[in-house]
């Protein structure tokens, strides 16, 4: 069955949906917790860059964030949580709210995502090994999986350690 997936910004009626997705991807509360913390946070916040897939009856089924970050003293996206529901998952609603976030922070003038995740998804996207731009995460892991995303080619590509927002607690 193929679903055509509605994306669009969240917007305040979405709040409850969205933690309910996050609860029901992962085995703890813990991405919906830090969802929370990252939109109280107006550093990491921005307005625009949280997005979701809605089935076409109205229902949340998948969601992608997109917060501030820095490598060094440069600016730049993080992306996550990103969360499906269970009975959603491997049907494009998390592609599409991902697609749908990058495509807003490149209207936003945005020029650099870095995502913590598994190496076989996010390449579709186009992200890449961080490493290839001398990026590198304050924590260990291995290279396949911090990888970053060049949306604005025309602008040079910060190189260094990423800085999360704190609530992100590394």
């Amino acid at each position: 069955m193929s679903t055509s997936w509605i994306t669009r910004a969240e917007t305040a009626a979405d709040l409850a949906q969205i933690r309910q997705v996050n609860l029901a991807a992962f085995p703890t509360s813990h991405e919906a917790d830090l969802v929370e913390a990252l939109r109280a946070d107006p550093e990491a916040w921005i307005p625009g860059l949280s997005w979701v897939a809605q089935e076409p009856g109205g229902a949340v089924a998948g969601f992608a964030l997109l917060t501030r970050c820095h490598v060094d003293g440069s600016a730049a996206l993080t992306l996550g949580p990103c969360a499906v529901r269970p009975e959603h998952q491997r049907s494009g609603a998390g592609s599409a709210a991902i697609r749908a976030a990058l495509d807003a922070a490149r209207r936003q003038g945005e020029s650099l995502v870095l995502v913590l995740g598994h190496a076989e998804y996010y390449p579709r996207f186009g992200f890449t090994p961080a490493s290839g731009h001398s990026i590198r995460p304050p924590f260990d892991v291995e290279d396949k999986y911090m990888m970053a995303l060049v949306l604005d080619p025309s602008r040079p590509v910060p190189s260094g350690t990423i800085r999360y927002p704190e609530a992100f607690g590394v």
